[in-house]
């Protein structure tokens, strides 16, 4: 079996202040900008202080090498689900997630296992094994999902994401008649800070019922937050059993990420994809 190969190689200049490794690693290795990452890092044995596994215990002296080695991942089985993918490049793609799939997890057809089939591997040398979503959206919901396909990429935009510096944009099909053409929902979600902004697009009628196509964007990321905000509020998306739909037309619900907007990491050109409308949200 070969060894990790050495991706990135610091010597540690002079020192001011006594620091254990795991504080000073963010600042020697450009691949690991958080501290999370270097615990992770040192946790999967990636870390050499001196060509010996480091650990953190380890104190930083001037003159020492730390070398950081590639994250080995077991070969994977792929999932063989053709995906519409909108943009590739070597660093990042962005895909649609069609409704019904996990993005991740411990299971086997997930997104995630899709992506090497759908996507060309990066020949960057911090390339990941297998490109993985940076973000998830849950299994019932469709939509624009953002891939990277090198570390450095992934470490910027998952930050970017913690910056609030990534928008997403949903649409929803939910049950009742806005009263308001644009809503904030600010309840807190177990105990935390939620808000989404919720515009109205349409109105429909059907079968007597009223029917309003929203517009959402979630201004803080809580696990469900667009579906228990507007359930909270009687405007459960269709579909929806888990939060109170009456009408279930298909497994899917009607929710779906149609539109991203970010700078680029490497490029820091503004990217804008919009998705177009799939055909059960036309038909409704």
């Amino acid at each position: 079996m070969s060894h990790p190969k050495i991706i990135e190689k610091h010597i540690v200049p002079s020192v001011k202040e006594k620091m254990r490794l795991q504080e000073y690693a963010s600042q020697a290795f450009s691949l690991l900008i958080s501290r999370s990452a270097v615990k992770k890092a040192i946790k999967k044995e990636r870390i050499l202080l001196n060509g010996k596994i480091a650990t953190t215990a380890d104190w930083i002296e001037e003159g020492q090498v730390l070398e950081l080695l590639e994250e080995v991942i077991f070969t994977k089985k792929i999932f063989q689900l053709n995906l519409n993918v909108i943009f590739e490049d070597e660093f990042l793609a962005v895909i649609e997630k069609p409704a019904g799939y996990p993005t991740n997890g411990n299971y086997f057809k997930t997104i995630e296992n899709a992506l090497p089939h759908n996507l060309i591997a990066s020949a960057e040398k911090d390339a990941l094994t297998y490109p993985l979503p940076v973000h998830r959206l849950d299994n019932p919901t469709s939509g624009l999902l953002l891939i990277a396909k090198t570390k450095s990429v992934q470490t910027q935009l998952s930050l970017a994401f913690e910056h609030k510096e990534i928008y997403k944009t949903y649409l929803a099909i939910v049950e009742g008649k806005f009263s308001k053409e644009e809503q904030l929902f600010n309840d807190p979600l177990e105990g935390k800070e939620a808000e989404t902004l919720a515009k109205v697009v349409e109105y429909y009628q059907r079968d007597g019922n009223d029917f309003s196509l929203v517009e959402l964007n979630p201004l803080t990321g809580r696990t469900h937050q667009l579906r228990k905000h507007l359930s909270m509020h009687g405007f459960p998306i269709v579909g929806d059993k888990t939060y109170g739909s009456l009408y279930f037309l298909e497994k899917a619900i009607y929710l779906t990420a149609f539109q991203l907007r970010f700078t680029h990491p490497i490029t820091l050109e503004k990217l804008e994809f919009e998705a177009a409308l799939s055909k059960r949200f036309k038909k409704f």
